[in-house]
């Protein structure tokens, strides 16, 4: 958390700053840990002071920053991966202490864009083209959640032997599926998080996709899920409202909406997964595909 609908809504939140010229670039020091920058602090805000922001983009779970150059040189981009607690705000920050990057804007309407992080877990790089590629490039993320297809899917992930689940959080198969709608994904496509990868057929890997494709954009229109703690809120400090269409994810114990049976809770590689077991089907072991 956050995952792409959350990223991709702090993406549009931001995305007015485009055009807007950075007048500085500060790294409040605090008592919190400190998070991971590259180039250092100094230099970065150096190399940002007096440049324009072309575009605001995503990748993945990543919101980028494209960084106009002088004159002939090439565009950077300032990388941003919130991970499990970051924040890119327009708003008042939650807590001062853990503001971890300050864009004064030379502009009155946004007079400043700010990165938070309350756990310090996530991390800023000013990448080139090559670096960009190497960073967010078809050899480190698959094709966008938003995008993905069924034959996609096969492609990468129909010869493995990982529960359908666990293969859904790699970054390399599918851009931006966490951990939350991986397991809302798999109610609604009527797939156990079980089963491996290498038992379902074509066609249920482009149901996977298609659900992937629906849910995905459904909760960027909710503007993403605001859980536990509720840390998740958008650019301009509101909660995300997807989280009231969770079927599954943390109601381990309740019964389904759809059928009664108790949502049941277990762990796969070290993350917990929801789900229905009588509504999401496993084939018998004797059975290849599904």
């Amino acid at each position: 958390m956050p995952e792409l609908p959350e990223v991709e809504t702090m993406r549009r939140g931001i995305a007015h700053v485009a055009g807007l010229r950075i007048a500085a670039a500060e790294f409040p020091r605090g008592t919190r840990r400190p998070i991971s920058v590259q180039p250092r602090p100094q230099d970065l805000a150096r190399r940002l002071a007096g440049r324009r922001i072309a575009a605001v983009q995503r990748f993945g779970k990543r919101v980028a920053l494209e960084i106009e150059a002088e004159a002939a040189e090439p565009h950077q981009w300032l990388v941003i991966e919130p991970r499990m607690t970051g924040q890119m705000l327009v708003a008042e920050p939650p807590t001062a202490d853990h503001v971890r990057l300050v864009l004064t804007l030379r502009s009155r309407r946004v007079p400043r864009l700010l990165f938070w992080d309350r756990r310090g877990l996530g991390t800023i790089r000013l990448l080139d083209e090559a670096g960009l590629h190497t960073a967010c490039g078809p050899d480190r993320l698959g094709p966008d959640g938003l995008a993905i297809t069924g034959d996609e899917l096969h492609a990468k992930l129909g010869r493995s032997r990982r529960p359908v689940k666990v293969a859904l959080l790699d970054q390399r198969a599918v851009a931006g599926i966490g951990n939350i709608y991986a397991a809302e994904i798999l109610f609604h496509s009527g797939i156990d998080p079980r089963v491996a990868c290498r038992r379902l057929t074509v066609a249920a890997w482009e149901r996977v996709a298609a659900t992937a494709r629906h849910l995905l954009a459904k909760a960027v229109r909710l503007e993403g899920s605001t859980i536990g703690d509720a840390t998740y809120k958008t650019a301009d400090n509101r909660a995300g409202r997807f989280q009231r269409q969770h079927r599954v994810y943390g109601k381990a114990g309740t019964p389904c909406g759809t059928c009664g049976a108790t949502v049941v809770r277990i762990v796969q590689a070290q993350r917990s997964t929801f789900f229905c077991p009588r509504c999401q089907w496993q084939p018998p072991r004797r059975s290849r595909t599904l």
